[in-house]
């Protein structure tokens, strides 16, 4: 089932109406359908709900400048219209990091989160290289980093026996509004100091997932959000890189599922 927000925010509801509900949050320049994998292993059993972000797919852009809060209000938004009192959170890159935003907001309404291939604070190095791309976007729009964004999403040998993946995600972001993208690349960019070491911390059940070769938010990061979640887990997926839950669906959703099963 589609519908939409008083705000605007396109999503979708899908499951039987008693599941345990489950919001899957995407990442920058995407869209809702980056969840397609994991909402056809999941709805089956649970109440999975998928949304478009501020300025992404069919939703429209943000109503003041975009920032974690800003992101954070529009998901708290979402879960009223599907009249969902509370949720697991499954946030990735940077809906891993609005997952975590919610979390500190809206505690009552986080049931759990899933951290997917998400950053914590990154190297002066590492802050730079994000920061010039921001302005590469700001400059030339989304199309101006998205080859570069491939390389870095999935491996060697995926892209280049999966072309038409790599064109439909290619589609994604340069269907992105050019005069938008940049303003939500920089809360990707410059939104983590507001998650970092939360106080107080993120007290619920928290998995914590990336593979070892996501270079940008890979194994380090993951045990550093893991570490100021008491009790939570992480997971290191091998020969993944950012872009797992679309190249190897079932590796991502096999600790996801593991994880939902603890809750129940």
């Amino acid at each position: 089932m589609f519908g939409t927000c008083s705000d605007g925010t396109n999503y979708e509801l899908a499951g039987p109406e008693d599941g345990q509900p489950i919001v899957f949050i995407h990442g920058l320049g995407l869209n809702k359908e980056v969840w397609q994998f994991q909402t056809a292993a999941f709805s089956g059993s649970y109440r999975t709900v998928t949304y478009d972000l501020f300025g992404h797919g069919d939703s429209p852009a943000a109503p003041q400048k975009p920032s974690l809060t800003v992101f954070s209000q529009q998901l708290a938004k979402v879960l009223e219209a599907c009249r969902l009192d509370s949720a697991v959170i499954v946030g990735f890159s940077l809906g891993g990091m609005i997952a975590r935003r919610f979390a500190q907001d809206y505690p009552e309404k986080t049931k759990a989160l899933v951290i997917l291939n998400s950053p914590h604070k990154r190297s002066k190095e590492a802050q730079a290289d994000i920061l010039a791309r921001v302005e590469l976007a700001r400059k030339e729009g989304p199309g101006a980093t998205v080859e570069a964004a491939l390389v870095r999403w999935f491996t060697d040998s995926y892209r280049s026996s999966h072309p038409d993946v790599m064109n439909l995600v290619r589609r994604w972001v340069l269907a992105n509004d050019p005069e938008i993208y940049p303003s939500n690349y920089e809360v990707l960019a410059s939104g983590i100091d507001e998650i970092v070491s939360p106080s107080p911390p993120i007290s619920c059940p928290a998995l914590i997932v990336t593979g070892d070769e996501d270079y940008g938010n890979g194994p380090e990061m993951t045990r550093a959000i893991a570490s100021e979640i008491p009790g939570s887990t992480a997971v290191v997926l091998p020969g993944l890189r950012h872009m797992g839950l679309m190249e190897d669906p079932e590796a991502v959703n096999a600790p996801i599922r593991s994880f939902l099963e603890t809750l129940e």
